[in-house]
């Protein structure tokens, strides 16, 4: 080929430079680390689920999956393939592979001792998807999806009676996680998925989901445990002092009555003030 590897990555990282995908970001990350220089191309487009274009000096460049640049033949390797052409001609692919976070890991198991279940969305390969899946131990994996597919999905999961939490960072999540129960937006994401989202995690890290749901089931045992005190206190103590239990030799005094209702309020802010030693 007229092009060498570092050509190839030089142009797609020209294109992917305008854009907050992840993949993008891998390949203009690839790039800077192998001090490859390159410069911004013009007129850039996205295409959502397919891949991006821009005009590099006179040439048009596309980036993207087979949707969007036809290769004459695939390649074999396993793996997120991105194929680069260059007026209408590919010139190369670019196979990138899922860095599986460590914490990722743990956060899957902790989830599960939590007794909740995880699904994945993305668009990969339906083998690079389920080993992946595999290897973090998630319990659905939902391969090959698009943007726009992945309200479905949500939908799906709701339609089967389940609660479902969406954690997302990009562009593409942004209706999804609206869709879902509870979205969560990973702090450094994009500012579309931040704004579409109830929890925001300010660090980058998957263990904070876990935080979230152990902090949220927390709170809201505080909030039954408060209105089961507050309504049963209010469930005896108004007849008592209106003189309901007096047949039986009971009678709670205005004063007294006024004092346990004081009593009663002290009680359940102690008990939610109790959250702040709460260790995650």
């Amino acid at each position: 080929s007229e092009f060498s590897p570092e050509d190839i990555l030089k142009l797609a990282a020209s294109v992917e430079i305008h854009s907050q995908h992840s993949i993008a970001k891998g390949i203009v990350n690839e790039a800077k680390k192998k001090n490859i220089s390159f410069t911004a191309a013009h007129a850039f487009n996205s295409f959502p689920g397919k891949g991006a274009e821009g005009n590099i000096g006179n040439s048009k460049v596309m980036v993207g999956n087979k949707a969007l640049v036809s290769p004459t033949r695939e390649t074999e390797k396993e793996g997120t393939v991105v194929y680069v052409s260059k007026d209408k001609k590919v010139i190369g692919a670019i196979v990138l592979e899922d860095a599986i976070r460590e914490e990722s890991k743990e956060a899957i198991a902790k989830l599960k001792e939590m007794g909740v279940k995880t699904a994945m969305l993305t668009g990969d390969k339906e083998d690079v998807a389920k080993e992946v899946g595999k290897r973090l131990g998630i319990d659905t994996v939902f391969a090959e999806v698009l943007p726009e597919q992945k309200v479905e999905k949500v939908k799906e999961l709701q339609g089967q009676g389940q609660t479902v939490g969406m954690v997302g960072d990009g562009v593409n999540d942004a209706p999804s996680l609206t869709q879902a129960h509870v979205g969560i937006a990973i702090g450094a994401g994009t500012d579309v998925a931040v704004e579409s989202a109830e929890i925001v995690l300010v660090k980058n890290s998957p263990l904070d989901v876990v935080k979230v749901i152990a902090l949220s089931r927390k709170v809201d045992a505080k909030m039954k445990q408060n209105l089961a005190w507050a309504t049963g206190y209010n469930a005896l103590a108004i007849p008592a002092a209106a003189g309901v239990f007096l047949p039986f030799g009971i009678m709670l005094r205005p004063e007294y009555g006024a004092l346990l209702m004081s009593a009663s309020s002290i009680i359940v802010v102690f008990n939610a003030l109790a959250l702040k030693r709460v260790k995650l």
